[in-house]
């Protein structure tokens, strides 16, 4: 009988399935977020705001740069210099490490960042970024949920929301990587927490806009299985790719967030009026243009800023290869105590 019951157990115990003994719990949803752990000098510094914050209707605009990029070399060429003949005040975030490093750490950049426009705007504001800077912003809403009644509308160009299948070179406790490739794979414990129990919350909209062409962030075949689309949770969202307006759009990752036309148009619009962007507002006639409004053909900047993220990218593509300062690891960064149920 008792080598009987034993086997019923162990029977028993084989029937349960290893994801829910080893899965995580995650924290609550509206769990408070912890203090910030960044020194307050630190994030002060990494803050730089144009305009009056104050006057004008205008929605302000938090920018949140990608993996390897400064905000000059991301955004100063382009969107700011748009946002500035508007009148539209904006503020961007320098991350350590080239955006490089931690991404829960660029959270709290966020964080901070989403709280002081708030406070100095006295309203709701946007947060826009490319690629990792798209999806970034959603680790400060998920884990820090005070941030949510500050923001109306979060815009991704090429987010990498559900992390890439893209092969990399890195591989864990082989090769040492920057801790942003290791937490921007698909498979990887950040994009699981990041997306853990909601992707989008109420009263929030949500535009996604990627490319059939990214080269970067895979997939990116439809709008139901792209990373960088968001599905669930009670934000309104719109995922589009710029080839649903423009089917010969060409522009790929990088260009996405800097470059194209179709790109801007749809940050515009979700800008322009409450709710996402709405794809049938953009005319045809963006089709024809070549790049975005904000850019002059005949600045070197145009060319010298995207030319300046080549050590960045070498230090992202090429493991145990670093030309930036950041760290590198052998494997993906641990998750912090506050990610979790248990807490701290």
């Amino acid at each position: 009988m008792r080598l009987r019951l034993l086997a019923i157990a162990a029977a028993a115990v084989m029937a349960v399935p290893v994801h829910a003994a080893t899965t995580p719990a995650f924290a609550p949803l509206d769990r408070p977020g912890p203090a910030l752990s960044v020194p307050a000098k630190d994030l002060k510094a990494a803050l730089h705001c144009e305009g009056d914050f104050r006057q004008g209707h205008l929605e302000p605009v938090l920018l949140s740069p990608g993996t390897s990029a400064t905000p000059k070399q991301n955004f100063s060429w382009n969107y700011e210099r748009a946002f500035t003949a508007q009148k539209r005040p904006w503020c961007d975030l320098t991350m350590p490490f080239h955006t490089l490093g931690d991404i829960q750490v660029a959270g709290e950049y966020l964080v901070y960042g989403i709280r002081t426009m708030h406070r100095m705007a006295d309203r709701r504001i946007a947060v826009l970024g490319h690629s990792q800077g798209g999806m970034s912003m959603r680790w400060a809403l998920r884990f820090w949920p005070d941030t949510r009644r500050m923001v109306d509308d979060i815009i991704g160009m090429a987010p990498t929301n559900h992390g890439t299948t893209a092969g990399g070179s890195c591989t864990e406790g082989q090769t040492r990587c920057v801790p942003a490739a290791w937490q921007q794979a698909a498979s990887a414990k950040f994009i699981t927490a990041l997306n853990s129990y909601a992707e989008t919350f109420r009263g929030i909209s949500y535009t996604n806009v990627f490319t059939h062409t990214d080269e970067e962030v895979k997939p990116s075949d439809s709008a139901a299985t792209a990373s960088s689309s968001l599905h669930t949770g009670k934000g309104r969202i719109t995922n589009v790719a710029t080839q649903d307006i423009c089917p010969t759009d060409t522009y790929e990752h990088n260009f996405l967030g800097t470059v194209d036309p179709v790109t801007y148009a749809l940050v515009m619009d979700a800008l322009s009026h409450p709710g996402p962007a709405v794809p049938a507002h953009v005319p045809a006639s963006v089709c024809t243009e070549v790049y975005q409004p904000g850019i002059d053909p005949a600045n070197p900047q145009n060319y010298l800023q995207p030319a300046m993220l080549g050590p960045a990218i070498v230090s992202i593509v090429v493991p145990d290869v670093n030309l930036v300062g950041a760290p590198e690891t052998s494997r993906e960064p641990a998750l912090k105590c506050y990610v979790f149920a248990k807490g701290c």
